[in-house]
């Protein structure tokens, strides 16, 4: 059992975490869940690091991506590159999302019973792969599970997989061969396409972040069609946002992004925006604040101890 204020990290559900319980114990406490990217920070203690959520009073758990972190295939991160290489949508995108949307409602039972984390309403937090997770969950998983998602922040997003593909060729030097099975992939993994199921969903609130440096074509466009989509399903527009962070590419953190590591000046500024939306669109989250359980940086935050 750890001390209070303590994170705690194990697996649930065969899912690797980050706890990080709110700085005021109380009930009901939002809890809000999150996924990494597949570029730095690519595990869920180097996100907890880069976007530590800092002064929200809810708990903050970090979920690991399958073939990420822990789960690497057998190879490490030379045969993950190579299963890129070979397909990355039917090898990667299309595994990863679906297999990390599909075990969260079992990962987040599972630290509720274990761990304590509570009932409370429900924020979902991805970056680039990982907000392509999130959105999966708001408007699969969750549902299905009986699980009401009240906020969402997506970071450097995915929202529609064909020009995010694009935009990895264009950085790897590769075209990708688009087959029926690819293209599949493809129409599950285009959110722009897919907001009625957002409304349907409850209309969740919808922060959008994207750095003005990343690539226009395979993430910013997409998301500002995204974000405009939103707003044309919603009843009110205003809970469809997007925010455009200056100096800012794709990536949260710097190479190699596996360990945690001090946040960066963009990433802090990541975190106030999402800290902001999540506040006011999280029922009971206080307006956020420091306190002596919240370092005021990565490097001084207390040892972790670990549930097996």
């Amino acid at each position: 059992m750890c001390p209070a204020l303590a994170p705690v990290s194990g697996t649930a559900a065969g899912v690797p975490y980050l706890a990080v319980p709110p700085p005021t114990p109380r009930s009901p406490v939002p809890v809000v869940v999150a996924w990494h990217l597949m570029d730095p920070p690519r595990t869920e203690a180097a996100f907890a690091a880069a976007l530590p959520l800092r002064g929200l009073d809810a708990w903050r758990v970090y979920l690991g991506l399958p073939l990420c972190g822990a789960r690497l295939p057998t190879g490490g991160f030379e045969e993950l590159m190579r299963l890129g290489y070979e397909d990355a949508v039917l090898n990667l995108q299309g595994p990863i999302t679906t297999q990390a949307a599909e075990e969260f409602p079992a990962a987040l039972r599972e630290l509720r019973d274990r761990v304590g984390v509570g009932h409370g309403p429900l924020g979902l937090l991805g970056g680039s792969i990982g907000a392509a997770v999130a959105q999966l969950a708001l408007i699969e998983t969750a549902p299905a599970a009986g699980l009401h998602v009240h906020a969402a922040v997506l970071v450097s997003p995915l929202t529609r997989l064909r020009p995010a593909v694009d935009a990895l060729g264009r950085r790897f030097g590769v075209h990708y061969p688009w087959s029926a099975s690819s293209m599949e992939v493809a129409r599950r993994l285009d959110f722009a396409a897919r907001v009625d199921e957002f409304a349907g969903a409850g209309q969740p609130a919808v922060r959008i972040v994207v750095g003005a440096d990343d690539d226009h074509g395979g993430f910013v466009e997409p998301a500002e069609q995204l974000r405009a989509a939103l707003a044309d399903a919603y009843d009110d527009p205003a809970r469809a946002d997007l925010v455009v962070v200056p100096e800012m590419a794709h990536a949260l953190a710097e190479e190699p992004g596996v360990e945690p590591a001090p946040q960066t000046r963009t990433a802090a500024t990541v975190d106030q925006h999402a800290v902001e939306w999540l506040t006011a669109h999280l029922p009971g989250a206080p307006h956020p604040r420091l306190t002596s359980s919240e370092p005021a940086s990565s490097a001084a935050r207390p040892a972790w101890c670990t549930a097996s």
